[in-house]
């Protein structure tokens, strides 16, 4: 990955997290004016007749009016929301399924508080009876995660992005855990 491809936290005007684009894209909001430098990251980027400090964050000259973001439940979502952890054996892994924990043909609803992570093994033991039928239990009740900033960009706090924490309300202590 070259330093172009590095990821940039993109702020709105009043400083509200945005999204991440990468150092090309910022370099070119950048020359057209459309944002200034926040903060650095220490990279430079040249090109035949310039030479560029990489930003680490930039904020827009103008304001985005946009709705407030809401996470989508995919299997993705689920798996970072119970860390990639089987919630009824507590086995870590990338090849896990997702379970209704009331199954659907029993009424059970395809909605956040109704599927977690599981392991194979533990799909199938379970298969389509409720908790108490297959003598399971869950490490942690299934959630909505929030739409928070310090969420959304979770994926980038725990890469080591420590510039982008005191722009998504995050602590050094909190980050490091």
């Amino acid at each position: 990955m070259g330093v172009v491809d590095l990821n940039v936290l993109v702020l709105n005007l009043d400083y509200q997290p945005l999204n991440v684009c990468n150092v090309r894209r910022a370099v070119v909001l950048l020359d057209k004016q459309k944002a200034v430098v926040i903060e650095q990251n220490g990279h430079i980027v040249t090109s035949e007749r310039r030479s560029i400090v990489t930003p680490s964050v930039i904020r827009l000259a103008y304001h985005i009016k946009r709705p407030r973001p809401v996470l989508k439940m995919t299997r993705k979502e689920v798996l970072v929301r119970d860390d990639h952890t089987c919630q009824y054996c507590a086995k870590r892994g990338h090849d896990l399924t997702l379970d209704h924990v009331i199954p659907r043909h029993r009424g059970g609803q395809h909605i956040w508080e109704n599927v977690v992570a599981a392991c194979k093994g533990c799909n199938h033991k379970k298969g389509g009876r409720t908790l108490q039928e297959s003598h399971m239990t869950l490490a942690r009740q299934p959630f909505r995660p929030p739409s928070t900033p310090s969420y959304l960009f979770s994926s980038y706090i725990r890469a080591g992005e420590r510039k982008w924490f005191k722009f998504l309300g995050v602590e050094d202590s909190a980050a490091a855990s």
